[in-house]
């Protein structure tokens, strides 16, 4: 089984490699219905429904239960990745930060939904026709931002920075970055030139936060890809079929903490699994995906590198 992605392929939000932002937001949706404490997405369930993906819609709406469809771990993942972002952001911000940049920003309704400090400029970067879709869908629902919104409407393959600068990003300032659930959906050698750039576009006393994945163990990836496949068996009987294993890139990869920290980052990180323990969740169960191993990191790039 191989990757369906190629070089200069296309998607929109109810297609390809787009369905898994739809996803992403259809499960916040029903994370924030089952438990505010945690995650408080409002913006998740219409946006899910503007997209128009049947299947997703009434996941996202409550109409049809989350049963095999979405696993309690999947549901559980969104609450907790949700909130370690949200958190980060608002550390970030508060500590001084005035810049914030969203990348591949996909339904990201963070410039919406957060108290950002008076001041704070939040830039999205995503295709095009995805941060049209979201400004005009959120406008339609009378949603304004609480921050100064800027998008750079770029494919991340093309030349994002030129983009970022444009909508006025300045690379002087320290810039608060996040690259939430996309480098396993790039290359290896694209997922080291994000950081790379990022780093590069950095000043000192910039902060990032990502996922971190240790590399594959012989077998690993095969329990993944047939996992993957029996979800997306369950929801191709509801006529949808995202085909999840296909979406990704396997193989080995540098893996984002040391990769970072070589080049200047000090991070902190925690695994999904302490993250399930600190927030009361019931711990993973049946890992064969070792999602229990992933590690969400944020750290600081150190005065002395610039």
């Amino acid at each position: 089984m191989t990757s369906t992605r190629y070089d200069g392929d296309t998607w929109d939000l109810a297609s390809s490699v787009g369905a898994t932002a739809t996803m992403a937001a259809a499960a916040r949706a029903i994370a924030t219905r089952a438990d505010r404490s945690l995650i408080d997405d409002p913006f998740a369930e219409p946006l899910v429904r503007a997209v128009g993906v049947d299947l997703l819609t009434r996941l996202a709406t409550g109409e049809v239960p989350p049963n095999d469809l979405v696993e309690q771990v999947w549901i559980d993942v969104a609450k907790v990745r949700t909130k370690f972002y949200d958190e980060f952001f608002l550390d970030a911000t508060n500590a001084g930060i005035t810049q914030v940049v969203i990348l591949a920003s996909g339904l990201d309704s963070r410039a919406y939904r957060l108290p950002w400090p008076t001041g704070t400029v939040v830039y999205e970067v995503d295709q095009p026709q995805v941060v049209e879709f979201k400004t005009r869908t959120l406008a339609e629902l009378g949603a304004a931002p609480t921050a100064d919104r800027r998008v750079a409407a770029v494919d991340l393959r093309d030349d994002w920075p030129t983009a970022l600068r444009t909508a006025g990003f300045d690379p002087a300032g320290p810039t608060a970055w996040s690259a939430e659930g996309l480098l396993g959906y790039l290359p290896p050698e694209a997922q080291d030139r994000l950081l790379d750039t990022i780093t590069e576009l950095s000043a000192p006393g910039s902060r990032v936060a990502t996922e971190s994945k240790p590399n594959p163990q012989p077998g690993d990836e095969d329990k993944t890809k047939e996992r993957l496949h029996r979800i997306s068996e369950r929801w191709r009987a509801h006529s949808f079929d995202p085909d999840m294993a296909r979406l990704r890139y396997f193989g080995e990869r540098n893996e984002a903490a040391p990769y970072l920290t070589d080049r200047g980052w000090a991070l902190n990180g925690i695994s999904i699994r302490d993250l399930f323990a600190a927030n009361d969740l019931p711990p993973l169960k049946d890992d064969d995906m070792r999602m229990g191993d992933m590690r969400y990191v944020s750290g600081t790039l150190n005065k002395t590198t610039k």
